[in-house]
């Protein structure tokens, strides 16, 4: 295999089969690159291109967006962020702040190329370790971790038959909410979705993202985003949610209430509402997100209805000597979460940004 020079805009490798093929840096071949990830069996939301724009423009991570040319033909694409803080440690990653990524395509030869070159560029940069996050099992030789499941289901084709297909105790939950007097809107109201989803973060010890963040996916993503609001009898906002579209899926990504969202059951309400509305857009599949295995959003989502799916994150370690652990139940995170709990919400909506962007 050849070495990229990462001052370099392009590197010639050798696959397996003997081919050749030219790597370069994604610059202005956008369109390309996304008709090439909705053209995979295995592409995502979270491989598309906008998704540079943002990180770049938002948290000033380096990007490195590798493309396979076989001739004028792109046969694999490779999106990685460099992440790199005092605090929590310097790692490239496909994808930070997404929960799928990793290699796309043509052959198995080329995603071992784009690995390899993954993993030179990974020691060329020292970081502590590659981050490849896919969804499903992979052939190669790097460290396996297993610790989030994903969830989903097929969207039924009307409103009454989603609330049959889901769990019979959950339903009940769904059809109290219904009682409560809540409306839900669909469109791109940022503060309010803020607001709730930093009380909800702070609730739980964990550092916000900039609101820049979220104004900038909507920016780049245009129509393929949305943002649910619920609002209680009173007209006050109790929960939303902001929802990514990708062919005939939705995703509810970023979520939060405030304290008065369980007693209303606003969430459920919420997320009943999103699969009906993402049916009446054409949806047909709803892909309830990553959890923690075990974790309270792990057994909530499973009383859905919905089968927990393994996630596959797969590792090189470069100058780390074992997995990261970046997880709020690491012992050492302990005590920073239960003073981040007791923050003001403003102060922790002004604290977040500065390390939330090392944390995706």
């Amino acid at each position: 295999m050849g070495i990229m020079d990462v001052n370099s805009n392009a590197v010639q490798i050798e696959s397996l089969a003997a081919e050749h093929f030219i790597v370069t840096e994604l610059t202005s071949e956008h369109e390309l690159w996304d008709n090439y990830v909705h053209s995979h069996t295995q592409g995502s939301f979270f491989h598309l291109s906008n998704w540079q724009k943002v990180i770049s423009s938002v948290f000033g991570h380096r990007c490195y967006y590798l493309i396979a040319w076989h001739g004028e033909k792109i046969a694999g694409v490779l999106p990685l962020v460099q992440v790199k803080s005092q605090l929590f440690g310097h790692a490239l990653v496909s994808t930070p702040f997404c929960v799928y990524g990793g290699v796309l395509a043509d052959s198995h030869e080329v995603q071992h190329a784009l690995e390899q070159k993954a993993c030179k560029l990974a020691e060329q940069l020292a970081v502590d370790y590659l981050e490849l996050r896919y969804r499903h099992a992979q052939q190669n030789n790097f460290l396996l971790k297993q610790v989030h499941s994903t969830f989903g289901c097929e969207i039924a084709a009307s409103d009454e038959a989603i609330l049959a297909a889901v769990k019979k105790k959950q339903r009940a939950v769904i059809r109290h909410s219904l009682n409560n007097e809540l409306a839900i809107e669909h469109g791109e109201d940022v503060d309010n979705f803020y607001h709730l989803l930093s009380t909800s973060y702070r609730n739980l010890g964990t550092p916000i993202f900039t609101k820049k963040y979220f104004a900038a996916l909507l920016e780049h993503f245009g129509e393929d985003i949305d943002v649910s609001l619920v609002r209680d009898s009173s007209g006050q906002a109790s929960s939303a949610v902001m929802n990514f579209y990708y062919q005939q899926q939705v995703l509810p990504y970023y979520g939060g209430g405030n304290d008065a969202a369980r007693a209303l059951k606003s969430a459920d309400f919420m997320y009943y509402q999103v699969l009906c509305h993402a049916r009446a857009k054409g949806c047909n599949y709803f892909d309830f997100g990553r959890s923690k295995n075990d974790s309270g959003p792990y057994k909530y989502k499973k009383n859905w209805g919905m089968t927990p799916e393994p996630l596959h994150y797969y590792y090189y370690l470069v100058k780390a000597k074992e997995l990261p652990n970046l997880s709020p139940n690491n012992p050492k995170y302990q005590l920073f979460i239960r003073l981040w709990q007791k923050l003001p919400l403003v102060v922790s909506q002004w604290l977040g940004p500065l390390l939330s962007k090392y944390l995706g």
